[in-house]
């Protein structure tokens, strides 16, 4: 008999907390629903508005952190992403920190790089955006002349670490054949061209001038000139890391835009010509 009574107590419990026992259940499958909903809209907004990290060297008037647009280049390449549904936030860092951290992952892409075969084992090119004209800054009280690259061994000359001018330039200081002395910023070389530290230095014409302004006051400036033969014109690319799985599907709708953007003629509006201002020194060899 004692046994049918504790039986009977069990089935008793039971039917008392049914209804508070439902009434719970429902709370916590409501809970659950909303939960998954929320998380659904915070995963659709975080793809709608997506921020994604570039890494960069600074390089004005295309990549300037101190701008309020952080460079034309730095405005084209938000502007594409953004036509996509990206925000971008960019890095300034030494060139050579920039590329290292973008090919370890730690941004979704890095700006700009001109194209080397080695490049490709750490990374992904984008279309081309930017075409360059690089050419050699020298005092005019120190006339420099040359035809090849050879030529230039004889000269004491500047250059900013992180850079690529060109294989051939490059295989010649592989090689030892020209003398140059490395800094940091490419800023450092007018300074250092103006107090006679070396003879020349190679740089990108937009961006030489308008470093030259910033570096200097407008007496030093009108001492320096630069040489009319190119010693590299190229383009650059926007390169995405080869390790991270979005970078395929990132360059295909970068690259669309970018298209976008040229056949429109919206990209031009982007980049100045200055080049009729520059004062070429007239004893410069043609």
């Amino acid at each position: 008999m004692g046994h049918c009574i504790a039986v009977h107590a069990v089935f008793a419990l039971s039917d008392r907390d049914t209804v508070a026992l439902g009434k719970a259940l429902k709370a916590v499958v409501l809970y659950l629903a909303l939960l998954v909903l929320v998380w659904s809209s915070a995963i659709a907004a975080k793809e709608a508005g997506k921020s994604l990290s570039i890494s960069v060297g600074d390089w004005p008037p295309y990549l300037d952190r101190s701008a309020p647009d952080q460079g034309s280049l730095a405005r084209l390449i938000r502007d594409i992403f953004a036509a996509e549904g990206f925000s971008v936030e960019f890095h300034f860092l030494p060139w050579n920190r920039a590329y290292r951290e973008a090919a370890r992952g730690r941004h979704d892409a890095t700006a700009v790089w001109m194209f080397a075969p080695e490049r490709t084992e750490d990374f992904l090119y984008s279309d081309a955006v930017l075409s360059e004209t690089f050419v050699l800054f020298y005092r005019k009280g120190n006339p420099i002349d040359w035809l090849d690259i050879q030529d230039l061994a004889k000269l004491r000359l500047g250059g900013t670490l992180g850079y690529s001018y060109g294989s051939e330039f490059d295989q010649a200081v592989a090689d030892n054949v020209l003398n140059i002395d490395w800094v940091s910023y490419s800023k450092l070389n007018f300074n250092r061209l103006i107090y006679d530290r070396i003879d020349a230095f190679p740089e990108e014409i937009n961006v030489g001038y308008h470093l030259m302004e910033q570096a200097l006051p407008a007496k030093q400036a009108k001492r320096i000139t630069h040489h009319p033969r190119p010693i590299l014109e190229n383009q650059s690319f926007v390169l995405f890391p080869s390790r991270l799985s979005q970078s395929k599907a990132l360059i295909e709708r970068f690259n669309e835009r970018l298209s976008q953007f040229r056949e429109s003629g919206r990209y031009d509006a982007y980049f100045e010509v200055p080049g009729a201002s520059f004062e070429i020194d007239e004893g410069a060899a043609n």
